[in-house]
């Protein structure tokens, strides 16, 4: 099977090279989603031979779906362009998918560890929100996920295309989740480890995608 690699990128300059060098060995495209970067994003991405496309200036959400669409390949590998993701474990991540084992693969960092694990108030609420959320699924569909946020993750295109997904917010890692397991689909988690982001800091507002994200769970409950 053909894969594609998938990144949502808004002003990533300094790391997007890094992103499609560290992909390029595990897919046979790589589609960058540039979200009208100001920082020359979109123009080092195709300079590393990635195929670039423009999102609708909607959200993170927007930007997986727009790519999602644009890919060529029969399996997807969604990854972020701030550098935290385990670049070596993408053939852990794909593989489940290529050989039909699975419908979604999600990256743990539960399993794999964070560096991104601090004594904040932000890392806090991030950490047991994710950890909430985990139970809450677990608890209604009987599965035992440990990290159903990470957005390290794989899908065979034609399942995502399938899913309906229409969040604009990050909240679209909860929703494909979600929808999946109503589908009666396979979905499961691989560890891999998450590392720091190497410049600057995210973009998500913590309670702001945190409600968005938690109301794309509940409304999906009954």
């Amino acid at each position: 099977m053909r894969i594609s690699g998938v990144v949502t990128a808004l002003n990533e300059a300094a790391t997007i090279a890094e992103v499609i060098r560290a992909a390029k060995p595990f897919v046979d495209e790589v589609i960058v989603v540039d979200g009208h970067s100001t920082d020359g994003t979109a123009e080092i991405a195709a300079k590393e031979g990635a195929r670039v496309v423009q999102d609708n200036r909607r959200g993170k959400g927007d930007a997986t779906r727009v790519g999602i669409e644009a890919a060529k390949g029969e399996v997807l590998l969604i990854m972020t362009a701030d550098g935290s993701d385990d670049y070596a474990r993408c053939r852990e991540v794909t593989e489940p998918v290529v050989k039909g084992q699975a419908d979604l693969v999600i990256g743990s960092r539960f399993q794999g560890g964070s560096e991104e694990f601090s004594a904040t108030l932000t890392q806090l609420i991030r950490t047991a929100g994710n950890i909430s959320l985990n139970v809450l699924i677990n608890w209604r569909w009987g599965t035992e996920l440990t990290d159903v946020l990470n957005a390290f993750r794989a899908i065979r295109r034609d399942t995502a295309m399938s899913l309906g997904l229409n969040t604009d917010s990050a909240a679209i890692e909860t929703e494909m989740v979600v929808k999946a397991l109503k589908k009666g689909l396979r979905v499961v988690n691989v560890p891999t480890h998450e590392f720091a982001r190497k410049v600057g800091d995210t973009r998500l507002t913590v309670w702001k995608e945190g409600l968005k994200i938690y109301w794309s769970v509940f409304r999906h409950l009954v």
